[in-house]
Parts: structure tokens; C-alpha cells; sequence
């Protein structure tokens, strides 16, 4: 078994983030000799990042806590491209606006993970809109498209999967790879950033910045990816029948979120503690070692840390009170997901299908009419019998709140205004 001088190279290891590395053992002497600086990108797709994006959070919150300086890239420009990695359609387009009002949301969730400031070690923010805004068509590509050969991007899987499906490639996307290895050059330049890192599906965009600093500047660079994720059952992470699990508590409640994670498949606890906890690897250890029932001590354990990071030791407590009085009380607790319904429509009774879909127990009416069909919908803990049952003001309690149930584990409050 390796050994590794580097804090950081032992932690990511240990911890489960390696997947790919240009030169590991230069990279770990780098990183044990000194303060190394290394960022990973955001693009700005949506108002919020998501579960999917935890594991490049937490592997730089990693990186600054074995003693470097991550830097935190805002992808206002590169969002103005679109990232074809994985996707078999072209990303919408968003307009400035959008792109601004995306990135204010994605903001926010960093400084829970990651100390900014002006220190050695400090976080920083940036945006590549910067420079990639700033750049001149003919000049950029006399100046830089030289270093890139087409019959070489060709082989890269952001390009070469979607070809081999014989998915359109417009050339708008077939750019990204270009604009994200600038990226890399100009952080080089600006910061000394010394190391890109990204998912599995980056590979082939982190290589390509490594090649152009070689070539531009004959600098030497470095690229690390992590493993792709999904669940012991191979689902997508991030992904439930509501839909995303995202950070912002905007989009999911931190009730939500801890459901999320106590949720967890057995086979997940203990790679999931390690990947998305503080926790040290000898208390995971241990916790990995419970059966039978016990094993749910430990999800309630990876639930609690999760939430607690994400969004706060006291969300963290909340939720878990309130999923204790849900669940051992058959009472409903007050964080549960709640949302407004104008009375005059309770009135009149709104059936239960749509009413489902509203409080986001499932994602869609025809989900909700399975779901019910099923067995599997429930009104204040009676399963409903039949998907149009209108639910009314006449199942609310003496607070005036409804309970409805998706299963055993996620619910949500319907109240009248």
C-alpha cells in the first residue's frame, strides 16, 4: 500500500476522492513541501448547486483544511458556452440576467464549507467572466487555438460519447474545452494555481489546460478528478422522486435534506460518511461495524453531519427532532416541508394527485396518481384509496394544518391562508 508524505493526498485517498491524477507522487511532494493552490469550477446553470456538486465542495474544504488555498471559480463564461460533459442535448441558453441571479444563489453555500479571506490558506472567489468576456476572436485564436489539436479533442469523451451516440455537437459547445483550459492558463498566471480538480467527466477539459500551460508558458500543472458517484443501487446522486436534492434552503428545507441522507441505502453509510462528513475515519470505522437495526444509528449519524454542515448545527436538530416526533410519535413534527393552499380552493377540495404534486411528494401528476395507486399516499396517516379524493378543509386538524404522507419517510404540511 502507498504511502503518501501529503496530508492532503493521504486524506483524499483514505476518504474515497481519487479517481485520476496527471502525477500523484509529484503532486504529493508538492503539496508536502509547501502551500499549494488548486480551484474547481461552478458554471451557473441553476439558482443552486445540488448533493451532486458535495463531493468537489468537500473535496476542497479537504484541500484547505490539510493547509492550501482553494479558489472557488465562478463560471459566469463559460455558463454563456454550455458544458456538453455527460449531456446528449445542448444546455439551455441563459441570458445575462439569469446567469448573475444563478450565480448570487450558488454563492452562498461556500462560506459554510470554506474559511475566505486574504490569509495563505484563505479561500478566494472568482469569475471567469472576466477574462473570457474581455477576449478577441481573431487574436485568442492566433494566440492560443494553435496549441490545440482537433484530432486530439476528438478523443475526448465530452466529444467522442456524444458523437458515438450521433447526438448533435454544435460548435458553441465543441469550445467549452478551449475556454475552461484558458481558464486554467490564466489562473496559472494570476494566482500560481498550480492544480485543477473536477469530476470524473472533466478529465479530458483538465488535461487540456494542462497541455496548453505547458505549451503557452511551459508551466507544469496538474489535474485530479474524483470518482463518478451513485448510490449502492446505481442511481444518480442527488436525484429522488421529488427531484434534485439542493443546498439552497430556498429549493430544499434542511427537513428535506436530512430525510435525504437518512435515507441512505445500507451499502452507502459508510462511503457516505467519509465523502460527505467531518467525521474521523476511526469513528466511521466503528459505525460501519453496526447491523441489523443499528445500521440506522448510523444514518441518523451521516444525516446529522451532513445537515449540520450544509446548513447548521441547529437546522441539523431540528430536523432530527422533527423526524423523531414524525416517525416515533406519529405526530407532525414543525419543520416538516410545508406548503400554502388559498382556502377558497380547500373549499372546494383539490384532489389528492395534484395536491401531492404541489407539496412536491412527487414530481409530476402522473407520479402522484402511481404513487396513490400504489398504496403508497397517505392523508394525517390513513392511506387514500383513491387518486381523485379531494382533500378539503375538512382534513385539517384543529391548527388548520393536513398531513400527507409519500410512504413511511417523506411527508409534508398543507395549510389554508
Amino acid at each position: 500500500m502507498a504511502t503518501f508524505r501529503s496530508d492532503f493526498v493521504r486524506t483524499i485517498v483514505d476518504r474515497g476522492y481519487l479517481h485520476q491524477c496527471t502525477d500523484l507522487e509529484a503532486l504529493d511532494a508538492l503539496a508536502a513541501d509547501g502551500i499549494l493552490v488548486a480551484y474547481i469550477g461552478f458554471d451557473c446553470t441553476a439558482p443552486s448547486l445540488h448533493v451532486g456538486s458535495m463531493v468537489p465542495i468537500m473535496l476542497l474544504r479537504h484541500f484547505q483544511q490539510t493547509g492550501h488555498k482553494p479558489i472557488v471559480l465562478m463560471g459566469a463564461g463559460t455558463t454563456k458556452v454550455g458544458d456538453p460533459s455527460g449531456r446528449d442535448d445542448t444546455r439551455k441558453l441563459l441570458s445575462e440576467e439569469d446567469i448573475a441571479a444563478n450565480m448570487a444563489g450558488i454563492k452562498r453555500v461556500f462560506a459554510k464549507f470554506l474559511v475566505f479571506g486574504d490569509g495563505p490558506t484563505d479561500a478566494v472567489m472568482v469569475n471567469n467572466a472576466d477574462w473570457l468576456d474581455d477576449l478577441e476572436y481573431i487574436p485568442f485564436l492566433r494566440d492560443y487555438g494553435r496549441y490545440f489539436s482537433v484530432n486530439r479533442m476528438l478523443t475526448f469523451d465530452s466529444v467522442k460519447l456524444r458523437l458515438e451516440r450521433e447526438q448533435p455537437l454544435s460548435f458553441l459547445e465543441f469550445n467549452y474545452m478551449v475556454l475552461q483550459a484558458y481558464d486554467f492558463l490564466e489562473l496559472s498566471r494570476r494566482t500560481n494555481c498550480t492544480l485543477q480538480m473536477g469530476g470524473s467527466d472533466q478529465w479530458g477539459n483538465i488535461v487540456g489546460g494542462i497541455e496548453l500551460a505547458r505549451r503557452a508558458d511551459g508551466r507544469a500543472l496538474f489535474g485530479l478528478t474524483t470518482p463518478l458517484l451513485t448510490t449502492a443501487s446505481g442511481a444518480k446522486m442527488g436525484k429522488t422522486a421529488a427531484g434534485a436534492v439542493w443546498l439552497n434552503a430556498e429549493q430544499v428545507s434542511p427537513y428535506d435534506y436530512w430525510q435525504y441522507w437518512r435515507d441512505s441505502e445500507d451499502a452507502d453509510v459508510g462511503r457516505f460518511l467519509r465523502l460527505f462528513t467531518d467525521l474521523p475515519l476511526d469513528d466511521i470505522a466503528e459505525l460501519e461495524r453496526l447491523e441489523g437495526a443499528g445500521i440506522n444509528e448510523a444514518k441518523i449519524v451521516l444525516a446529522n453531519e451532513a445537515t449540520r454542515l450544509c446548513h447548521g448545527a441547529e437546522a441539523a436538530a431540528s430536523a432530527a427532532e422533527t423526524a423523531r416526533r414524525t416517525f416515533a410519535d406519529g405526530n407532525a413534527g414543525d419543520d416538516l416541508p410545508t406548503i400554502e393552499v388559498d382556502k377558497s380552493e380547500l373549499a372546494v377540495g383539490i384532489p389528492a394527485f395534484e395536491i401531492f404534486r404541489l407539496a412536491g411528494l412527487a414530481a409530476s401528476n402522473g407520479e402522484a396518481r402511481r404513487l396513490i395507486k400504489g398504496g403508497g399516499g397517505r392523508l394525517n396517516n390513513a392511506v387514500i384509496s383513491n387518486e381523485t379524493q379531494p382533500i378539503t378543509v375538512a382534513d385539517a386538524d384543529s391548527n388548520g394544518v393536513i398531513k400527507l404522507s409519500a410512504g413511511k419517510k417523506r411527508h409534508a404540511l398543507v395549510r389554508g391562508v
